[in-house]
């Protein structure tokens, strides 16, 4: 039965992943391969793609309760992150055999500091990634990424070549473009994927190697293409805004609810993959200024002397703005992890943004927890018959 399930494509694959998320992970091990585990968008996976390792993104679980990581860490903490050493304690992540830990934000920065003394993989570095965007801040992160190649390189036994980086950064960007090519298939009425299903892949590709996440994608974008739909009641079409969403249960809460979520901007989505890495230049130097120029994420500053309010609200939202033009939403959930400060201190900006182009904006904070999400529904109900 195992063996006729991984051999599926398209959405029947990505669901048996998704239900069995390790399962890829644990073969490419079993057969030999490294697996480095990384926590944030923020870490360039492009170098452990060069090195043929294997980069396998840290998620937390919904449906497990924090029972150990709360004897090490403050409950007022993140519970994303608390669930994610949670798991880490529980043995969980043992099959890793590295772990790469960014400067995202706060509580990333404590749990990197206890993880490795509790969790012991044979490899572990921290990246110092700038909160800010100054000329200096990309001589910094270049820096920084040339010496996570170098403890990379010492622990893999071999050496990144131009050519390898080069290659990779065009696998990444190759995935990149696929999913831009996935999203837009949600642009018409109704859309061709599902927000969930979408989640789902989205949960999935951050656990196999990018090669084969490019060709499950293309698999996925065929099989959605060749669907046809009756016309039908156009519903609410919806933007998800807020950190980290990596299950798709609130997703399909809100499209059970009677609304296609149509876009988002989270961190397992769309500010990932909104811009490539520039392939013209030195490869360090794009992904210096990718992963800290190009990724919009409340963490990073980024000032401009002299702008008005309204201005500085185009500056740090004005993707938001397009992202409605583009998908046509008509309204907006702020989904945001509690005690999550960096999200939480950018909302009444974005929520003040949004409103401001006419959109409804519903904002929920959750406890990262199953049985909060169950708790949201009326409050997401009530929402979507303000939008009909």
């Amino acid at each position: 039965m195992a063996e006729s399930k991984l051999s599926e494509t398209g959405l029947a694959r990505v669901e048996y992943l998704y239900e069995n998320r390790n399962k890829r992970a644990l073969e490419l091990k079993e057969n030999g391969k490294k697996i480095i585990s990384y926590l944030c968008c923020l870490i360039p996976v492009e170098l452990i793609t060069a090195l043929d390792l294997v980069p396998y993104r840290i998620l937390g679980d919904i449906d497990e309760p924090i029972t150990q990581a709360d004897t090490y860490l403050e409950t007022i903490m993140c519970p994303f992150i608390r669930s994610c050493f949670d798991l880490a304690l529980k043995g969980k992540f043992d099959f890793v055999d590295g772990l790469v830990m960014p400067h995202a934000c706060d509580a990333i920065v404590k749990v990197g500091e206890v993880w490795p003394h509790y969790h012991k993989p044979e490899y572990t570095h921290f990246l110092n990634v700038p909160h800010m965007v100054y000329p200096s801040s990309f001589e910094f992160f270049q820096n920084e990424i040339k010496e996570f190649q170098k403890t990379l390189e010492d622990f893999a036994g071999r050496k990144i070549s131009t050519k390898d980086l080069q290659q990779a950064i065009q696998l990444h960007n190759e995935n990149r473009a696929l999913l831009r090519e996935l999203y837009s298939l949600r642009k018409q009425s109704p859309p061709l994927i599902s927000g969930t299903e979408t989640m789902k892949l989205l949960v999935v590709g951050t656990s196999i190697p990018v090669t084969e996440y490019n060709e499950l994608i293309k698999a996925v974008i065929a099989e959605a293409k060749g669907r046809k739909y009756d016309t039908q009641k156009e519903p609410a079409r919806i933007l998800i805004y807020g950190g980290e969403i990596d299950d798709a249960a609130f997703i399909e809460l809100v499209e059970k609810s009677g609304a296609n979520v149509v876009v988002d901007d989270i961190c397992l989505g769309t500010r990932g993959f909104r811009h490539d890495i520039d392939s013209n230049t030195d490869p360090i130097t794009a992904l210096a200024r990718h992963y800290l120029a190009d990724i919009q994420c409340p963490r990073t500053f980024r000032p401009k002397e002299g702008l008005t309010h309204k201005q500085d609200l185009d500056n740090r939202f004005g993707h938001l703005h397009d992202y409605v033009k583009e998908f046509n939403v008509n309204g907006v959930i702020l989904y945001i992890i509690r005690f999550c400060d960096t999200f939480e201190l950018d909302a009444p900006d974005v929520r003040d943004y949004l409103r401001d182009m006419g959109l409804p904006v519903l904002h929920l904070e959750d406890d990262y927890s199953v049985t909060t999400i169950g708790q949201l529904s009326t409050r997401v109900q009530a929402f979507l018959e303000m939008i009909a």
